[in-house]
């Protein structure tokens, strides 16, 4: 009898997920998503970037299946014909007192095996990228763009070649386990399912409730603002351009990103939201479902002069400009325009710490993806392998 596999979430985690498991394991796999298209938050919301694997903790899961999603990632866009551009990044260091960071930075890059990272004086940035200034660099030449609602896209047609399918506008309203199996209610309909995968991104937590596993986490939503250069601005950057980032943040602060569209975005800061999808300041709808968790304040308050900072540059444009002036000094405020911005599905334990690596919950026959922020897009394949591998098998 075939097996029977629910996901829930159509972002690429989401899709990753449901072509492995169609692919490897022959299973019926149904994915639930409560909007009308593929990738229409997290995936739809970003810079493009396909990350090689700089930042993250040697040993840690995020650094391990960024290396292996990159390659996979990689692969996947040449075999389906999709935008994939090695185009480089640079990781500046504006002042001689972010030397040393820089160069714990570099270490981490070469200990987690990502290719060609060279370190930079400060005439050797400018060959990289003619028009950016600091006291040092690493380059990454091998980090690259790629296009992620298009590769979500090509990931739901896997899905319905493999003979499972794709439910848009099926917004999960119940989840019960029973003897059958895992039953869930969503849209209009009732499906039972031998296993469930959530996949829910910023409905995490709403859907882990409706599992009765709500967890000890919970998911603070950040909102990352853009602008986008105008015009003759755009010729300023070549690459991508980011800031030492703060280790006391999983967030990498302010930076240039060119897009495979040729568009080039500044940011995005990290604002926390009123809500889950709150892409403006003017939604507050989840405001005290997020203050009611404790690490919600708890985190505020240890951080709260770093969140006023962030605040400000939302509101003035000449600060955001300022955080971009640092490294391409030509630029103006009169060069920035406001682009889409996004909300970034941030995983805070009841201390008030930020969640740093991938978090993966097995509960009977339900799988919970806990925190899969910044690079789950690049290592959404690898990811998909991960939880393939820990979906609980069929009973023989």
């Amino acid at each position: 009898m075939t097996e029977k596999i629910g996901v829930v979430g159509a972002g690429i985690v989401g899709l990753a997920v449901a072509r492995e498991l169609a692919a490897t394991r022959g299973a019926e796999v149904t994915v639930l998503e409560k909007e009308g298209r593929v990738g229409a938050h997290q995936t739809g919301h970003n810079s493009g970037v396909v990350h090689a694997g700089i930042y993250y903790p040697p040993g840690s899961l995020k650094a391990r299946l960024c290396r292996e999603g990159v390659a996979l990632l990689k692969e996947y866009c040449a075999r389906h014909a999709l935008p994939y551009e090695e185009v480089g990044k640079l990781v500046v260091a504006a002042t001689r007192a972010e030397r040393p960071r820089l160069a714990a930075l570099a270490e981490r890059a070469r200990a987690n095996g990502v290719p060609g990272i060279t370190e930079l004086d400060a005439l050797g940035l400018r060959e990289v990228e003619p028009h950016a200034v600091g006291v040092a660099a690493i380059h990454s030449p091998h980090t690259a763009i790629a296009d992620f609602p298009a590769v979500a896209r090509r990931l739901a047609l896997d899905v319905a070649e493999l003979g499972g399918s794709v439910r848009l506008r099926h917004p999960v309203r119940g989840i019960r386990e029973t003897s059958r199996g895992v039953e869930v209610v969503a849209g209009t309909g009732r499906f039972v399912f031998d296993r469930l995968v959530v996949c829910a991104g910023l409905g995490t937590d709403a859907v882990a409730a409706m599992a009765g596993r709500p967890g000890s986490v919970r998911i603070v939503p950040f909102r990352g603002e853009y602008y986008a250069l105008r015009g003759a601005a755009r010729d300023l950057v070549r690459g991508l351009i980011y800031p030492v980032p703060d280790p006391r943040y999983p967030f990498l602060g302010v930076h240039l990103t060119r897009h495979v569209g040729g568009e080039v975005l500044v940011g995005p800061n990290a604002v926390l939201a009123g809500a889950y999808e709150g892409y403006t300041w003017r939604n507050f709808r989840n405001f005290p479902q997020i203050l009611a968790w404790p690490g919600t304040l708890r985190m505020a308050r240890r951080h709260w002069r770093t969140g006023v900072k962030e605040v400000y540059g939302s509101l003035v444009k000449s600060a955001f400009a300022e955080a971009a002036r640092r490294y391409v000094p030509e630029l103006t405020a009169d060069d920035l325009r406001r682009a889409a911005g996004g909300v970034r599905a941030q995983a805070v334990a009841r201390d008030g710490s930020l969640v740093d690596d991938f978090a993966v919950d097995v509960h009977g026959n339900v799988v919970l993806v806990r925190n899969a922020p910044s690079p789950a897009a690049t290592s959404s394949l690898a990811i998909a392998q991960h939880i393939a591998g820990i979906v609980p098998a069929p009973s023989r």
